[in-house]
Parts: C-alpha cells; structure tokens; sequence
C-alpha cells in the first residue's frame, strides 16, 4: 500500500516536472510575442498626418526598420524616440502638436515586425545593432543641434543603452525598468532569469551614461513601479532629475498637463531658451 502511494507521488511530481519544463520551454520560445505584441501594417499602407514628415527606410542584417521623422520650419532640436512595446508608429504620434509646441523635430521608428519594419527580433544583440542603426540614420543630419534620446516604457532600456553609447544632450525615461529580467520575473516569478533572452539591464549601463537624465513616472503605475525609477537615479553618475507624477498611470502619463509642462521645460532649457 505505502509502495503504492509512493509510486503515485513519484509520477506526479515527476508530471508536475515535466509540465514545468515544457511551461518553460514554451516561454523561452514564444518570449518575443510577449515583449513585441507590434501592430504590423501593410507594405502599402500611407501614413497621413496634418505635419510635414519624411518616411525614412533603414537597411538593418535581414531586415528593414520604417521610420518617420516629422520637421518643423526652424527646430530648436531632435527628439530621437524609442516606444513602447505595443502598436506601431502610427499609434505612438499621436501627440505632435507637443512637438510643435516645443519646436522639436520628432524621429520615431518601429522595431522588427512592428508596423511596416520587416523581419522579426531575435536577440538582444541585434534589438541593439537595429537602435543604432536608426540612430546613424538620422543623427548626423543634427550636429549641430541638441539630440535628445527618449524611452517609453520597453523602449527605455534601449534609450539607455545607446545613450551611453552616443551621449545625447539630454536622456528622458519615461516608465522606465531597472531591467526586463526584473519586470519579467514581477510577472512570471517560476521563470529562471537565466530563460531571458532580452535582459536590458538598465541597471547595469545607467552608470555608464554621461549625459543629463530626466526620469518621469506615474505614481499610479501598476505595471512598472515608480521605485524602479528611484532605484535608477540613485545608480546615475552624471546629473539626474527624477519627477513622479501625481496620478498618472502606465499608459496615460502623456495625458497629463504636469508631464508634458515639464518635459516642455526640460528640452526648452537645453536648446537655451
């Protein structure tokens, strides 16, 4: 009786095992459809938006990104921005009457599979080559005028990477993560961080970054707390400014008036008015 029973605890812990391998398994090969849940959009699709703006294809291994860069007549600047982890870059500029206002240029591109960008992520290495990619795209036609390099949310782990790659005038996170390891274990606390094939350690290359670094964070995110912002300023050598907005959540912190007058300010003063 007691062999009995053991035998059955020996097989069921031994499924349970097996079902945890193959949970796992699973993760690690379907970990790109969780981070990049990208809108895609036909290869014909026309943007159409009431601002000038000039559709820019970049050439990465395998593949090739879509950007938009949206001009003003005589810009105080260039905001280089790396979005979020959903839609598409039609999605994502809805806000370009903030840029007219501050008189910045706006360049914003999909990654692998989002929008009309082709191919598909594979790692973190070629997430960061396709970053810089776009970066040397767009960046030399601004020598001589201040860059800024702005994440959201995802996009905030690689804003910091190349950041302390290129030193931008100004680095802005807005929702940032001390790591996608930490953000994907506060989800899926059984999964090994070892199974993370996009770790973005923001934690480890924010103290390589020798530019200015304004952190912006809702104090009502639920997805990425506001401690994980607290947590990078403390790790930041160079200037750091961190300001939390009363209410704000995750998705609508570009909603409020407290954000945008203070980004408003920030990338005003940089360009020296």
């Amino acid at each position: 009786m007691k062999r009995a029973a053991a035998r059955v605890v020996a097989v069921l812990a031994a499924l349970s095992a097996l079902g945890y391998l193959l949970l796992l398994g699973a993760l690690y090969v379907g970990q790109e459809s969780l981070i990049f849940p990208g809108t895609p959009l036909p290869a014909d699709h026309r943007f159409a938006f009431d601002q000038p703006f000039e559709e820019i294809r970049v050439p990465v291994a395998g593949a090739t990104l879509d950007a938009l860069l949206f001009r003003q007549s005589a810009p105080r600047g260039l905001v280089f921005y790396l979005h979020g982890n959903r839609g598409n870059v039609e999605t994502w500029t809805t806000g370009l009457d903030f840029y007219r206002r501050v008189n910045y240029d706006l360049f914003i591109f999909d990654y692998r599979g989002y929008g009309r960008s082709t191919g598909r992520n594979q790692d973190e290495r070629q997430l960061d080559a396709d970053v810089r990619a776009a970066w040397d795209a767009i960046a030399p036609r601004y020598r001589d005028k201040p860059i800024v390099i702005y994440g959201r949310s995802l996009g905030t782990g690689l804003a910091v990477r190349l950041a302390r790659d290129v030193a931008p005038r100004l680095l802005v996170l807005v929702a940032p993560y001390t790591s996608l390891v930490a953000a994907g274990q506060r989800a899926y606390p059984f999964v090994p961080a070892f199974l993370f094939k996009y770790p973005l350690r923001s934690d480890e290359a924010i103290a390589e970054v020798k530019s200015p670094v304004l952190l912006m964070h809702g104090t009502r995110d639920r997805l990425i707390p506001p401690s994980d912002s607290e947590a990078l300023r403390a790790l930041v050598r160079s200037s750091a400014e961190l300001v939390l907005i009363e209410d704000a959540g995750h998705s609508d912190i570009h909603r409020f008036p407290t954000y945008l007058d203070a980004l408003a300010e920030r990338l005003a003063r940089i360009a020296g008015g």
